[in-house]
């Protein structure tokens, strides 16, 4: 467990509400990034952002340290992400639930400025990418932004996804070729 999260986590067990306003506190952003990441909008994600922490204050008694607090929120987040995915795809309704011209929800999370040379390079990937990943399945989306937006392990994302690691390698693996094949002609036409 993280050090700053281990008193927090054991006020939390005993019913502490503030102990865990804390932990939501520390990890509400990187939370709120996965489900915007695996949903695709900012409004899903934060009603999912609202539904990790509320089973994580459910189950808080339950959680074991085995994985760091941070892997088991991002577990319950992946699987809240992938339900509501499902949901969505049973209902039938568009993965693309901005209208035209509303701001992307990944631009609004954007801490950095990029010079105007990127912002155009990047505005060219994003019309091939965004479709690329609403092709992608929901495990291949969720083991992708794991790995290459939260920089996180594969044993990690194995964790979170709730299977072996071989497989959650496996999974990226299948993301990633299926992404190059999607971004090649763009690559193509940039050099």
């Amino acid at each position: 467990m993280d050090r700053g999260d281990d008193a927090a986590i054991e006020d939390a067990r005993r019913g502490d509400r503030d102990a865990f306003r804390a932990l939501v506190e520390r990890h509400g952003r990187s939370v709120f990034q996965l489900a915007c990441r695996m949903t695709g909008n900012t409004i899903d994600a934060e009603d999912i952002a609202q539904e990790t922490f509320l089973k994580a204050w459910r189950e808080v008694r339950r959680f074991d340290g085995r994985a760091s607090f941070g892997t088991w929120l991002h577990r319950i987040c992946a699987n809240c992400s992938l339900d509501h995915l499902r949901a969505r795809n049973r209902r039938n309704i568009s993965s693309a639930t901005a209208e035209p011209g509303a701001p992307d929800p990944m631009e609004q999370i954007a801490t950095s400025s990029p010079s105007p040379e990127r912002l155009a390079a990047s505005a060219q990937v994003a019309e091939i990418l965004g479709p690329a990943m609403g092709r992608l399945s929901d495990m291949e989306r969720a083991a992708f932004v794991m790995r290459h937006y939260e920089g996180m392990g594969i044993e990690e994302i194995a964790r979170a996804l709730g299977v072996q690691s071989g497989a959650a390698k496996h999974t990226v693996f299948r993301a990633v070729q299926k992404l190059r094949r999607a971004l090649e002609p763009a690559l193509r036409a940039a050099r």
